[in-house]
């Protein structure tokens, strides 16, 4: 995927024309992505480069601490001296306004798009937990079924908590394990039974099952949608 600078609205030559067309390519390439239910890693990184503009709008730290990852300690210190150049000039300062309204706003249909197609498969997802849970549902395993109906594909989970600017994070892990074919012998509840004979790390593990009757790419869309819906289901009935 053709990907957009941290700093693309800045960099070299600061043209209208030029940063349109620049985004409008990168954009048109995230709906292509879209268009085939495709949302990951595009929406996320779409969403960086909108929070990242608003960000460098009001002048702000650039988001170091919300994408640590992403913006380096040079990049943060680019964009303070890009701000800083810029601003002593109207001329160019008028530019990048208008490169950052425009781009905002495409990027907002963007991302509008994308959540629309999110919330959509969302929706469409049922979860329930397999037998008992054990009151620390910190780490277990996610069992997840399309519409295909083939496969039950098993992930191994682990959720993370950390705090930032006196907010709580829940993150989440997963790292794939197994296949089983979907039939009578391999019911969620067998393979709970299987997982716990075969792992011995986890002998009373939390287990999950979420299903959709809808058929979307697993890597791109139907895992990470499961994944954030499986940290918002711990987190209510943990409350």
């Amino acid at each position: 995927m053709g990907k957009l600078s941290e700093t693309w609205f800045a960099d070299g030559y600061i043209d209208f024309e030029l940063k349109k067309y620049t985004l409008l390519a990168y954009l048109q390439e995230v709906n292509r992505y879209f268009n085939e239910n495709m949302l990951y890693p595009q929406l996320a990184d779409v969403i960086f480069h909108y929070n990242n503009l608003i960000a460098f709008k009001e002048n702000k730290q650039f988001l170091q601490q919300q994408f640590p990852k992403r913006l380096t300690a040079v990049n943060i210190e680019k964009l303070q001296l890009l701000y800083e150049q810029i601003i002593a000039d109207d001329e160019l300062m008028q530019e990048l306004e208008s490169i950052m309204l425009y781009s905002l706003e495409k990027m907002n249909r963007t991302i509008k798009e994308g959540t629309e197609i999110y919330e959509y498969i969302e929706d469409k997802l049922s979860i329930s937990p397999v037998g008992l849970i054990p009151l620390d549902t910190h780490e277990g395993y996610l069992l997840l079924c399309d519409g295909q109906k083939r496969d039950t594909l098993v992930y191994a989970y682990r959720l993370t908590i950390f705090e930032r600017h006196d907010e709580k994070y829940r993150g989440i892990h997963t790292e794939y394990l197994d296949a089983f074919k979907m039939g009578v012998v391999n019911t969620c509840e067998n393979i709970k039974t299987t997982l716990i004979r075969q792992r011995s790390n986890l002998p009373n593990p939390a287990v999950y099952s979420i299903e959709t009757s809808l058929v979307v790419p697993v890597n791109e869309t139907l895992l990470p949608i499961a994944k954030r819906f499986l940290v918002k289901y711990i987190a209510v009935n943990a409350a």
